[in-house]
């Protein structure tokens, strides 16, 4: 008998796949406008790919881990920036969890309720009375473009002073800022991922009241295994890179079939350099995804009998992010290789994965260095890193 999440994820793959082709049709939209336009935006908005971490409560999805990395993957594998901005916007929609249910409500539980923004570095919020007036600028804001409210990391000042945690350490916390109240800045310019839109954007004293800046460090007003999860924000990331390397896969496979060597005018696909090319791309592609799913499995069956995880599961889940990644970034840039000139142009979908990738492989939590703290974790060290 199939579970609610199973439904749930079945009916929103029904929906990517019938969006395949008004993705197809906006790529070079995308690319040159670096944004999604609009149509496309509300159809995704339609299809719930933008809340399937807020509770069903709201309108969400509240979708388990693996179930969300699978629509992610599916979107990243017909664009990776569709894919980026479903990871994203799912990733930010957790945050209804932790507000009060007639906040959530207004925040969160419309089709249209879409959250951008960024954590780090915090910017300034002042206490005042009944809340908090912030100001600052934040980069790399993707989909702020599509988004009805921003995301803010701040840091709590009072009486024009860092204000400090019990441990000493500065509090910060997240506010949650109508785009309206926003300047966006037009920065994003370049390699890949384009139809991110990740422009800087900027906030002059906002007012921002108590109950609108959630506290993730306090139980969710919704409990369910899906918000004990740690670094929340990460759930869903190895979908990109694996959908990006499946559709890069997907494309040198149908261009063997067609492309003709010269000057022996056998088919691509008979060359035993691209058989192997192909044969290894799959393996690999294989492994680092069966590497994701077992790890989030793991993770969530832990979570689900209310048992703590281990450091050891802390440091496979950083690492599967990690390492989905860097095993995309390889498998792509094989793939790339083995299609020659027919990679190079800006109309081949290889050129694109090429770029999408290696420009998601720049993002500090997926990046190499990132090997460290995880190896830290499993060798019985601090990871020294805040992503755990």
């Amino acid at each position: 008998m199939p579970t609610q999440d199973s439904a749930d994820l079945d009916q929103i793959l029904r929906a990517v796949h019938a969006l395949a082709p008004q993705i197809e049709a906006a790529i070079d939209t995308m690319e040159s406008e670096r944004r999604l336009p609009h149509a496309l935006a509300q159809a995704l908005m339609q299809a719930g790919v933008f809340r399937m971490g807020a509770p069903r409560a709201y309108g969400g999805g509240q979708l388990d881990p693996m179930a969300q990395v699978r629509v992610v993957e599916e979107l990243s594998r017909l664009n990776g920036s569709v894919g980026w901005l479903s990871m994203i916007a799912t990733a930010a929609s957790f945050l209804a969890a932790f507000l009060t249910p007639p906040v959530a409500q207004r925040l969160f539980g419309h089709t249209s309720s879409v959250a951008a923004g960024q954590l780090r570095p915090p910017q300034r919020a002042d206490l005042v009375d009944n809340g908090y007036r912030v100001s600052g600028t934040w980069r790399f804001a993707s989909g702020c473009r599509h988004a009805s409210v921003l995301v803010c990391g701040s840091m709590v000042h009072e009486n024009g002073q860092p204000r400090r945690l019990a441990n000493g350490q500065p509090e910060t916390r997240v506010m949650l800022v109508p785009v309206s109240a926003a300047t966006i800045s037009d920065t994003w310019h370049t390699t890949g991922m384009r139809g991110t839109g990740s422009h800087d954007f900027s906030i002059e004293d906002a007012f921002v009241p108590f109950d609108e800046s959630p506290n993730m460090a306090e139980p969710p007003q919704c409990p369910s295994p899906l918000y004990a999860f740690p670094a929340l924000f990460l759930v869903s990331h190895a979908g990109v890179p694996l959908g990006i390397a499946r559709g890069a896969l997907d494309f040198v496979q149908e261009l063997s079939a067609q492309k003709e060597m010269l000057p022996s005018r056998r088919l691509l696909r008979e060359d035993s350099q691209v058989q192997e090319t192909v044969a290894w791309a799959e393996a690999s592609l294989g492994a680092a995804r069966s590497y994701v799913y077992a790890t989030l499995e793991d993770l969530w069956q832990t979570l689900c009998r209310g048992d703590r995880l281990s450091p050891r599961q802390r440091a496979h889940y950083r690492l599967m992010i990690t390492h989905s990644h860097q095993a995309a970034k390889d498998i792509v840039s094989k793939l790339y290789d083995t299609a020659a000139t027919s990679a190079i142009f800006r109309t081949s979908p290889l050129d694109r994965h090429m770029r999408d990738i290696l420009t998601a492989c720049q993002h500090r939590v997926v990046h190499l260095k990132m090997y460290r703290p995880a190896g830290r974790l499993l060798l019985g060290l601090d990871p020294e890193e805040l992503f755990f």
